[in-house]
C-alpha cells in the first residue's frame, strides 16, 4: 500500500516537474516589442477615456483654472460656464482645443496655447502582472511602462522562477497567434543586462513563473490538503468523550467522584 503511494506521488513529481518547463514563449517574438529608446511616447499621446482623471490650466480663465475632472461613463466632464464636453477618445491637446474654442466664446485669451490640459489620473488602461509576485493583478498603464518597472513594482517572491520570465502580448485575432517571450529577469537586474527591457503595451500580460520545487510544492500541498481535512475529521469523530481533564463528560477534572 505505502510503495503504490510512493509510486503515485513519484508520478505526479515528474509530470508536475515537465509541465512546469512547457512554455510557449519564442525569441523571435520580442520584435514585436517596442524598446524604450526606439520610441518618444508622451502623455500629449495618451488617448483619454473613462475613468481617467485631469487637470486644466488656464490663468486667464478662473473658472475652469485647477480645475480637476474625472472622466464620467459617458466619457465627458462638466464646467458650470461651459457645459458638457466629450473627451474620451482625445488627446489632453485636442481636449485643450475644445475646451478653447468655447472658452473664446467669453474671453480674449492671448497666445498660442493658452489652455493646457494635464492627466492626474491613469485609470483606462491596463496591464497585467500575474503569478509568483508580492502584488499581482491590473496595473495602471500610462504609456511609458517597461518590463523592469513593472517586475521592480509587483516584486518577485522567493518562489519565482526569475530566469523565466513570460512576456505576453494577446491577440484578439484567432487567427493571429499571440506573440510570447521570455526573459530573465534575474541576468537583468545582476547585469544590468536591458536587452529585453521591452516598452509595454495596454493588454499585456506579465507571468512570472514558480520554481520547478515551487510548483512541485504547491501540487502536493492542493493533492494532500484534502487529505489532511479528511483524516482531521475522521480524529475528531472518534476521539474519546471529553468534559474533564481525566475522565468522561460530566465527571469533573479527576475522571470520577
Amino acid at each position: 500500500m505505502m510503495c503504490a503511494r510512493i509510486i503515485k506521488v513519484t508520478i505526479l513529481l515528474l509530470i508536475m516537474i515537465g509541465l512546469t518547463g512547457c512554455f510557449s514563449s519564442r525569441r523571435e517574438d520580442i520584435e514585436a516589442f517596442l524598446r524604450p529608446k526606439e520610441v518618444d511616447v508622451t502623455a500629449e499621446s495618451y488617448v483619454l477615456q473613462p475613468p481617467d482623471g485631469i487637470e486644466i490650466h488656464c490663468s486667464k480663465v478662473p473658472e475652469i483654472h485647477l480645475q480637476r475632472q474625472r472622466i464620467r461613463p459617458d466619457g465627458k466632464v462638466s464646467f458650470e460656464a461651459l457645459g458638457e464636453i466629450d473627451v474620451a477618445g482625445k488627446t489632453p491637446e485636442e481636449v485643450a482645443e475644445v475646451l478653447e474654442e468655447k472658452v473664446t466664446k467669453l474671453y480674449t485669451l492671448p497666445g498660442d496655447s493658452p489652455i493646457d490640459v494635464r492627466i492626474t489620473v491613469y485609470r483606462s488602461k491596463v496591464y497585467y502582472v500575474l503569478g509568483e509576485v508580492y502584488l499581482p493583478g491590473p496595473k495602471d498603464y500610462t504609456g511609458r511602462d517597461t518590463l523592469l518597472t513593472a517586475l521592480a513594482t509587483a516584486r518577485p517572491n522567493p518562489m519565482a522562477w526569475e530566469e523565466r520570465v513570460q512576456v505576453i502580448r494577446p491577440s484578439e485575432d484567432k487567427n493571429i497567434r499571440p506573440k510570447i517571450f521570455e526573459v530573465n529577469f534575474e541576468r537583468m537586474i545582476a547585469r544590468g543586462d536591458t536587452s529585453k527591457n521591452i516598452l509595454l503595451q495596454e493588454g499585456d500580460i506579465i507571468y512570472v513563473p514558480p520554481t520547478i520545487l515551487a510548483a512541485v510544492a504547491m501540487k502536493l500541498e492542493e493533492f494532500l490538503r484534502p487529505l489532511a481535512r479528511a483524516f482531521s475529521t475522521v480524529t475528531i469523530t472518534q476521539a474519546p468523550w471529553g468534559g474533564g481533564y481525566g475522565g468522561r463528560a460530566g465527571y469533573g477534572y479527576g475522571g470520577g467522584y
